[in-house]
């Protein structure tokens, strides 16, 4: 961790971390995300005659790729890219892998059950490159800026990735209002949650940020494309199990997760010692 004393007081505000630090960088980025798209929103005032395609690009890939940029910029004023997406400060143990294949699993099966005829070559690299850019945006943020707000003031791990799977999971609340239903928001918010511990164990399993960031990226790519362009037959059937599988894995698997990251430097230098 920086030199407290050495940085400025908008430094010195977020190396303190805590809760309810990760939750005010979680509602700004929330901002963000749901205001961006007004700013565009008179450039397109005929939005139905868009093909899904362009949907994508203008009401998806842009916002959060906006938003993804203004997560650097602050990476960047506080100076953590290093803390961000270098080397984790502890490592995993073999039974996270679950939480990785659990995902991986079920992305493959997406990604092979999409009708790629119906769907179009400019749907699928729409929906790809928003993938990237949702995956790099939200783990960024998630198991990025609020885990090391969280380790930053000590909490055990169980805490950390609780906390940041809470947040990521209300993030999707928002998207009650796009008009989507109580109902399936409330699930949504279940799946991101379950979800969201996955993520954390990958971070943990492979010691890079830039690993659920990809895992990331290719789900809900997967998801979007298998779910609007579907095809018939077994594959489909199982890829239906994805959601309550990830939900059921995340929730066991967050009962094992043990331990606790000082907010010392010298952590890092004693990996033996954190591997739990």
């Amino acid at each position: 961790m920086s030199d407290i004393k050495s940085t400025n007081a908008w430094q010195r505000f977020w190396e303190k971390g805590g809760w309810w630090r990760s939750a005010i960088a979680v509602a700004a980025y929330f901002v963000v995300y749901q205001y961006v798209p007004l700013l565009f929103a008179p450039l397109f005032p005929d939005s139905a005659g868009l093909d899904d395609a362009a949907k994508v690009w203008i009401f998806t890939v842009i916002p959060i790729a906006f938003g993804g940029l203004v997560l650097v910029l602050f990476a960047w004023s506080l100076g953590w890219f290093r803390e961000l997406f270098g080397p984790q400060p502890i490592r995993g143990r073999g039974w996270m892998w679950i939480g990785v294949a659990t995902v991986l699993v079920f992305n493959i099966v997406h990604f092979a059950t999409v009708d790629y005829g119906t769907a179009g070559a400019s749907a699928v690299i729409a929906w790809l490159v928003a993938g990237l850019c949702i995956g790099f945006a939200e783990e960024t943020l998630t198991r990025g800026v609020v885990v090391n707000l969280m380790r930053k003031h000590g909490y055990r791990e169980i805490a950390v990735a609780t906390v940041s799977a809470a947040l990521f999971a209300v993030l999707h609340a928002g998207n009650l209002l796009t008009g989507q239903s109580l109902l399936a928001t409330l699930f949504q918010l279940v799946y991101t949650f379950g979800f969201g511990i996955l993520m954390y164990l990958t971070l943990r399993v492979t010691g890079s940020l830039v690993w659920p960031i990809l895992l990331h990226a290719s789900t809900d790519p997967s998801i979007f494309l298998a779910t609007s362009y579907p095809t018939t037959g077994l594959g489909a059937t199982l890829g239906g199990l994805g959601n309550p599988a990830v939900i059921i894995v995340g929730l066991i698997l967050l009962i094992f997760i043990r331990g606790k990251v000082t907010p010392a430097a010298d952590v890092i230098s004693t990996p033996g010692e954190a591997r739990f």
